[in-house]
C-alpha cells in the first residue's frame, strides 16, 4: 500500500460510528425515575431508612384518605340494612289480612346503662311467616334469637342486670349479619303468643321499608362540608411533607451524580424518583393498614361506631384518585422544592444566605378564600316539604373551595412566619442558641413538621364556633323535669288491676324515691245527640291518690272519696271540660265521642261537692284538665278502656336504678313502655353529624401527631453525625434535649397563633354565612392547649432515639 493511499483505504472504514445520543423527553423522565427508585431501595441501610419512614408517612394519610372515601359507602350500606329489616305494615297505611305468612310485630327496645337495646316481640300468624334478613326462622313463644353482641353482653357480668330482664325468653339463636345495621349491635326478636293487635302488636305482610328521605338542612350541609375540607386538608399536608423526609442527604447524593456528569434536569428527576419510590410504597402500606384498621372496626366498638369490614369500601373513582394523586403530589413536591437548591458537582450551595421568602402569595390564598366565602352569601333556614329557605341549596364548592384556599394558605404562610421570626434571634442560653441558629438554617423543615398542626386546629376552631353558633337550633329544651321524675311507665292498654300492681311493684323496687301513678280514661256526657254526625262533649278522667293528685293540680286539701275539676289556662279548653263535667250530674265511664251500638254503658255521676282546681305540669310538662277523683270515688276497675301511667323518681345514689326499674317493668308486662324523660333533646342528624366529626378530628389529631414524631426522627438521623460530634465535645444531654424543645416549640406557638388568627377568621365568615353570630370568642384556648400538649408528647418521644444518636460512635464511618 503507497503512502498515498487514501486514510479511508487504509483504515478500512468507510465512516466513523455515529455518536450515542443520551434520551430525551419521555424516555429521559423514565430512565431518571427509574434511578431514582434504584437509588432509593439500594442505597443501602440508610436508604432503605429513609424509604421506609416516607413510606410510614405517606401510608398514614393514604390509609385516613381510604378511610374518608368509604363513608358514603358505609353510610349507605347501614341504611340498606336498616331498611331491608323495618316493619313496612308500620308506614305503608295498608290493613293487611291475616294470612298463613303475616307476622305480628311490636317495638320491644329497651336502654341499658349508655347503650340502646334494640327489638322487637314477633307472632307468627300462620306456618310459613314471612322472615326479617338474618333469621332462619321466626322465635316461638318464649324463645329469642339475638345479635351475636347482645349475646356477648347477656353471657358476661356486665350484663347481669340486663339478663334479668329477658328471663321469660331462651335464646335459641343469633341474628345473620343482613339482619344487623353493624356487628356491634345490640338487636334482638322475641316470640310471644301473647301479642295481639289488641296489645300494641300490628300485622307484617313483609320486611322492609323505604321512608321518603329526610332532607338534611342546609346549615348542616355546610357543617358536612367544612368539616371534610378540615379534616382532609391537614392529611394532604402531611403527605407534602413525608416526600420530602431526608432532603438534605438526598442533595448530597444529587451532587455526586453531577460530578460523574449528570446535568441539573436529570438530578431532579432521579430525586423525584426517590420520592416517588417511597410514595408508591407509602401506597402499598396505607392500602394494607386501611385493609386492617376496617377488620377492627367489627371488632372493637370505639365511640359507638362499628361497621362490617365489607361495608367499608372507598367509592371507585375517589380510591382512583387517591392512588393518582399521591404519587403525582410525591413528584411535583420534590420538584418544586429543588427548585431553591442549587446543586452543583462541588456539593449543595447551603450556606449562602437563601433566597427571601416571597410573601404576597401567602397572603393572598387566605384572603381570597375568605372573600369566595364571603361572596357566597347566607344560607339560612330549614328544609320544609322538601324546600329550603334561605338560598336554593347551599354552594357546597365554593364553601369548599373558600375554606381550602385558607387552610393550605395558612399552611403556606407558616414557613415564611416562622423564618422572619427566627431571623434576628441572637444571644442567650446554649440550648436556646443551638435551637434557634438550627431553624435560621432550615426553618423550613421545622416549619412544614408543624404546618399539620396549623391548619388542623385552624379548622377545628372554625368548626367549634360554627357548632357553638347553631348548638341552639339542633338542641330542643323539654318541658320534662328530670328532677320529678327520669323515667315514665305506659301501658296503653292496662287497667285498674294493672296500675295497683305497677304502684306497689314500682314503689318497692331498689332505687325508687317516688312514684306519681294514675289510672286516665276518657268520659263523655250521656244522653241522645241530636245529630248522627255530632260530636259528643268528651274529657279525661284520672284516678289517682291524693299524694299523686297533687303533682298533677293544685288540689289543697284531699281525702280518700274526693273528686274535682281541673282546669288549664286554656279557657276554650275549660268551657269544653265544664260541658262534660258538670258536679251533681251523670257521665259514661265506658264510651266515647262518637255512638256505637252495642257499647255497654257504665253511668257514675260527678259529686256536687266537687271542687274546680287548677292544673300543674306533670314532670312531663304536660297540663292534665277534666276530671280528677281518688280510687274511693271511683275504683280503678270500673274503667275498662283505660290507660295507666306511672312517672318515676329515682335515687340518683344508687347505682343502676333505672336498670332495676326497667326489670321490674318487664316483670310486671314485658309490652309497658318505658321512656326516660330528658331536660334536652338533641337533634339525631346533627348529632349524628357531631360524632362523626368528632372521630375524625381524633383521627386527624393522631395523624398529626404521628407525622410530627416521624418528622422529628428523620431530622435527628439526618444530623445523627453533628450530634455525635457535639457529644465528643462536651455538650450536656440536657442542652441537647432542650434544644430539641425549643427547636420544635418556637414554630408550634407561631404555628397556634397563627391557627388562632386563621381560624378565628374563617369560623367568622363560616358564622356569618350560616346567620348566626359568634357565641364564644374564647373557644381556641382549649385546642391550642390540646396543640401544645401534642407538641410536649411528641418530644418526650423523640428523646430516647435522641440519647442514641449522640453517642460518641456516631462520628465513625467507613
Amino acid at each position: 500500500m503507497s503512502l498515498d493511499t487514501p486514510a479511508k483505504a487504509r483504515t478500512g472504514s468507510a465512516a466513523p460510528h455515529p455518536e450515542h445520543t443520551a434520551p430525551t423527553g419521555v424516555r429521559a423522565w423514565a430512565r431518571d425515575l427509574v434511578m431514582g427508585i434504584r437509588f432509593a431501595v439500594g442505597g443501602g441501610r440508610e436508604g432503605w431508612t429513609r424509604t421506609i419512614l416516607t413510606a410510614v408517612g405517606v401510608g398514614l394519610g393514604v390509609a385516613l384518605l381510604l378511610g374518608a372515601a368509604s363513608v358514603p359507602n358505609m353510610l349507605q350500606s347501614r341504611e340498606d340494612r336498616s331498611v331491608a329489616r323495618s316493619d313496612a305494615g308500620q308506614f305503608d297505611g295498608k290493613h293487611h289480612q291475616r294470612t298463613d305468612s303475616t307476622v305480628l310485630t311490636r317495638d320491644a327496645g329497651t336502654d341499658f346503662r349508655d347503650s340502646t337495646v334494640q327489638g322487637r316481640t314477633v307472632r307468627a300468624e300462620g306456618e310459613h311467616p314471612t322472615l326479617p334478613p338474618g333469621l332462619k326462622k321466626l322465635p316461638a313463644d318464649g324463645e329469642m334469637v339475638v345479635s351475636p353482641a347482645l349475646r356477648d353482653l347477656l353471657n358476661s357480668s356486665d350484663g347481669t342486670l340486663l339478663k334479668e330482664r329477658f328471663d321469660r325468653y331462651r335464646v335459641t339463636g343469633t341474628i345473620g349479619d343482613p339482619g344487623l345495621v353493624h356487628p356491634q349491635e345490640l338487636y334482638f326478636y322475641a316470640g310471644s303468643d301473647a301479642l295481639t293487635q289488641a296489645k300494641g302488636g300490628h300485622r307484617v305482610a313483609e320486611f322492609g321499608y323505604q321512608e321518603p328521605p329526610k332532607p338534611l338542612d342546609p346549615i348542616l350541609i355546610v357543617l358536612v362540608v367544612l368539616g371534610c375540607v378540615v379534616l382532609l386538608t391537614p392529611v394532604v399536608i402531611f403527605i407534602g411533607t413525608a416526600v420530602r423526609f431526608g432532603g438534605e442527604r438526598r442533595d448530597k447524593r444529587l451532587a455526586a451524580l453531577r460530578l460523574v456528569g449528570a446535568d441539573a434536569r436529570a438530578v431532579r428527576r432521579i430525586a423525584a424518583g426517590e420520592a416517588l419510590c417511597g410514595a408508591l410504597l407509602g401506597l402499598a402500606f396505607g392500602a394494607v393498614a386501611f385493609l386492617g384498621l376496617r377488620e377492627l372496626l367489627g371488632v372493637f366498638d370505639v365511640w359507638k361506631i362499628s361497621a362490617f369490614a365489607t361495608d367499608v369500601t372507598p367509592i371507585p373513582g375517589l380510591a382512583v384518585l387517591v392512588l393518582l394523586a399521591v404519587p403525582l403530589t410525591a413528584v411535583v413536591v420534590t420538584l418544586i422544592s429543588l427548585r431553591a437548591v442549587a446543586i452543583e458537582p462541588l456539593g449543595v450551595f447551603r450556606s449562602a444566605k437563601p433566597r427571601k421568602r416571597r410573601i404576597w402569595w401567602r397572603v393572598a390564598m387566605p384572603v381570597v378564600g375568605l372573600g369566595i366565602l364571603l361572596a357566597s352569601g347566607q344560607v339560612g333556614g330549614n328544609v320544609v316539604n322538601g324546600y329550603v329557605g334561605g338560598n336554593v341549596a347551599p354552594p357546597v364548592f365554593a364553601i369548599g373551595a373558600g375554606a381550602t384556599l385558607t387552610l393550605v394558605g395558612l399552611a403556606a404562610l407558616l414557613p415564611w412566619l416562622v423564618e422572619a421570626a427566627v431571623a434576628k434571634l441572637r444571644g442567650g442560653p446554649v440550648p436556646w442558641q443551638l435551637a434557634t441558629r438550627r431553624l435560621q438554617l432550615s426553618s423550613g423543615t421545622a416549619a412544614r413538621a408543624v404546618s399539620g398542626i396549623t391548619v388542623a386546629v385552624a379548622g377545628a376552631i372554625a368548626l367549634q364556633m360554627m357548632f357553638g353558633s347553631m348548638h341552639d337550633d339542633f338542641d330542643r329544651v323539654t318541658d320534662n323535669d328530670p328532677g320529678r321524675a327520669k323515667l315514665q311507665v305506659r301501658a296503653d292498654v292496662g287497667d285498674g288491676e294493672l296500675a295497683e300492681r305497677m304502684n306497689e311493684k314500682f314503689r318497692t323496687t331498689k332505687g325508687v324515691k317516688n312514684v306519681i301513678g294514675t289510672v286516665s280514661s276518657y268520659v263523655v256526657k250521656p244522653g241522645k245527640l241530636k245529630n248522627a254526625d255530632d260530636i259528643r262533649p268528651t274529657t279525661e278522667l284520672t284516678v289517682g291518690t291524693c299524694a299523686n293528685l297533687r303533682e298533677l293540680a293544685r288540689i289543697g286539701s284531699c281525702e280518700d272519696g274526693d273528686t274535682f275539676v281541673v282546669h288549664t289556662g286554656d279557657t276554650e279548653m275549660n268551657d269544653w271540660v265544664d260541658e262534660s263535667a258538670r258536679p251533681g250530674k251523670p257521665i259514661d265511664l265506658n264510651s266515647d265521642s262518637w255512638d256505637i251500638p252495642g257499647r255497654k254503658h257504665i253511668p257514675w255521676t260527678l259529686p256536687a261537692d266537687s271542687r274546680t282546681v287548677k292544673a300543674r305540669p306533670d314532670p312531663g310538662g304536660d297540663l292534665h284538665n277534666g276530671i280528677f277523683a281518688t280510687p274511693g270515688a271511683v275504683p280503678p276497675s270500673k274503667l275498662v278502656g283505660a290507660s295507666t301511667n306511672a312517672m318515676i323518681q329515682i335515687d340518683p345514689s344508687v347505682p343502676d336504678s333505672e336498670e332495676y326499674i326497667r326489670n321490674t317493668a318487664a316483670r310486671i308486662d314485658p309490652f309497658l313502655n318505658v321512656m326516660t324523660l330528658r331536660a334536652v333533646e338533641r337533634d339525631k342528624q346533627y348529632a349524628s353529624i357531631q360524632t362523626g366529626l368528632q372521630i375524625g378530628a381524633m383521627a386527624t389529631m393522631v395523624l398529626i401527631a404521628a407525622s410530627m414524631l416521624v418528622s422529628l426522627l428523620e431530622q435527628l438521623r439526618e444530623r445523627k453525625r453533628l450530634l455525635a460530634a457535639l457529644t465528643a465535645f462536651g455538650t450536656r444531654r440536657s442542652s441537647m434535649g432542650w434544644s430539641i424543645l425549643w427547636q420544635t416549640a418556637i414554630p408550634v406557638v407561631l404555628g397556634l397563633g397563627l391557627a388562632v388568627a386563621g381560624g378565628l377568621s374563617l369560623g367568622l365568615v363560616m358564622v356569618r354565612m350560616i346567620d348566626k353570630s359568634v357565641e364564644d370568642w374564647w373557644i381556641f384556648l382549649p385546642l391550642a392547649g390540646a396543640g401544645a400538649v401534642l407538641v410536649a408528647v411528641v418530644t418526650l418521644l423523640s428523646l430516647p432515639p435522641l440519647w442514641r444518636m449522640m453517642r460518641p460512635d456516631g462520628l465513625r464511618t467507613e
